[in-house]
């Protein structure tokens, strides 16, 4: 598979741009674990142009494995086009825009998903930014509004006649949020449409390596996106790819090394943001990997790791719960591989 003059290793898998998460440690700890291409947090165009914040921050790609690629969201031409432009100054392989976001400081402000309500303006940017620079133009979006309006088998030609490069959709309507089953159906009909030349990635409940195998087979997708089931998972890359590439030998993400990549997690969001940002930032991972569930009694010491405040609190509460973990196992790929572990 391609993206322009990009080429791709059979059944790729990309990781999602998600805001507050895709930092650059996190995206190069999931290309380590097998991701074929990453993205960055969604840019907002106005807040790039005024540098507010830490805007730019979200395109410091020097740590990234290529391919990378930036995304930016906006609600008008001109603040798009100017924000391509600082954009692909910064080096990225691929310029991606959201036209998916539901949230409703977003999509309610005519942003992201709120294009969905406005194709005209939408397909207005997409042309501007392709012509405005000389990366490849990607696009994420939804199938539609809501349920009464799924507009993506339309949508999609034109978004392609515009020039971009490839097109991911995620199964779900804006009113859905991340709510309810994603429908894969429509993104299976675009991309048996003869009119789609372009690669179609689909995106939404890609949360297992059967699940994404699924995808490809059942639905013809040149590319899997996986969002949410990344985070306090980033070894999720690793387990998908070892099914799709048929693997004799599949990596063992035991719980002692599951725990070895979350502290890494949280070592290196200290590095990036400082000890107290740097918590507060790693903790949706900690909320939500699997490294905790079944644990017995679990809840208060849930409670602990969420309010620690350094990381000399946090890693001997993680030691307490290395108690109840399965004792480390040797691992099946040489230790040069083995990054988790501090030897790449």
């Amino acid at each position: 598979m391609q993206i322009a003059n990009i080429s791709f290793p059979e059944y790729p898998v990309f990781l999602a741009p998600m805001e507050d998460v895709t930092d650059p440690y996190f995206r190069l700890m999931c290309r380590q674990f097998g991701a074929d291409m990453v993205y960055t947090e969604f840019v907002s165009a106005d807040a790039l142009i005024r540098g507010a914040g830490r805007t730019g921050q979200k395109l410091e790609l020097g740590r990234d494995l290529r391919p990378v690629a930036v995304q930016i969201y906006g609600k008008d031409v001109d603040s798009m086009v100017e924000a391509a432009k600082i954009a692909e100054a910064a080096g990225p392989d691929i310029l991606d825009i959201n036209f998916g976001c539901p949230v409703k400081k977003i999509a309610g402000k005519g942003a992201g998903a709120g294009l969905l309500r406005d194709i005209p303006r939408m397909l207005d940017i997409t042309r501007a930014v392709v012509k405005a620079v000389s990366l490849p133009v990607t696009v994420k979006t939804r199938l539609g509004w809501d349920a009464s309006e799924i507009i993506i088998t339309e949508l999609a030609p034109r978004l392609q006649d515009c020039g971009i490069a490839a097109l991911t959709i995620h199964g779900r309507t804006r009113a859905q949020m991340y709510t309810g089953d994603a429908d894969w159906s429509p993104i299976a009909a675009v991309k048996a449409d003869p009119r789609i030349r372009i690669p179609i990635i689909g995106n939404g409940d890609i949360t297992t390596p059967a699940r994404a195998k699924e995808c490809f087979d059942r639905y013809g997708v040149d590319a899997v996106m996986v969002g949410r089931a990344a985070i306090g998972r980033p070894w999720v890359f690793r387990e998908i790819k070892d099914l799709l590439e048929g693997n004799p030998s599949p990596e063992a993400f035991t719980p002692a090394r599951q725990m070895e990549i979350l502290k890494r997690q949280v070592a290196d969001s200290i590095e990036f943001l400082g000890e107290r940002r740097g918590i507060l930032h790693v903790r949706r991972h900690i909320a939500v990997t699997p490294l905790f569930k079944g644990i017995p009694n679990f809840k208060s010491t849930k409670i602990r790791m969420l309010r620690a405040e350094t990381m000399a609190e946090l890693f001997s509460i993680f030691d307490e719960v290395a108690a109840f973990l399965n004792p480390p196992q040797v691992h099946s790929r040489p230790e040069a591989d083995c990054f988790t572990c501090g030897y790449a």
